[in-house]
This record gives structure tokens, C-alpha cells and sequence, in this order.
């Protein structure tokens, strides 16, 4: 495991150390969630963006193409 120093507002490390304490978790624990679940949301984007790239517009039509043509379902039709 690896020590990092990060400087906060003194705002921010109040409010840190109050959720923390609402969840029950040290400051390091709710630092280390907080940044995972940045990390995550990152990683999912460029995922997401990898993943676009390799798409095709033509390949869609002809998928799309093979959609009936035919009424929602009853509850399944968007809200009016």
C-alpha cells in the first residue's frame, strides 16, 4: 500500500470527515472509495468510447432494418 499526502480545503476535509463518520469508515477509507469509484468512472468512459468506435453506422441500419415495423406493446409505448 502506498502513502500520499493530498492537500484539501478545509471545507472538503470537514465534510469528509463527517460522512465518514456518518458511514462508519475512517477519513483513508472514504478517500480510497471516493477515488475508486472516480477511477471506475473513468475507465467505464474510455471503455464506452473504445467500444463506439468500433461501431458502424451501416451495421446499425441493417440491424435496425430488421426491427418489425409494428405497435408497442401495451406499457411498453413511451409516456405521453
Amino acid at each position: 500500500m502506498s502513502a500520499l499526502t493530498v492537500r484539501l480545503p478545509n471545507s472538503v476535509h470537514q465534510k469528509v470527515r463527517e460522512l465518514a463518520l456518518r458511514d462508519d469508515i475512517s477519513v483513508n477509507q472514504f478517500i480510497a472509495a471516493a477515488v475508486s469509484e472516480k477511477m471506475a468512472s473513468v475507465m467505464t468512459l474510455d471503455y464506452l468510447k473504445l467500444e463506439a468506435a468500433k461501431g458502424s453506422r451501416i451495421d446499425f441500419d441493417r440491424f435496425m432494418n430488421l426491427v418489425p415495423n409494428a405497435p408497442a406493446v401495451e406499457g411498453d409505448g413511451l409516456p405521453r
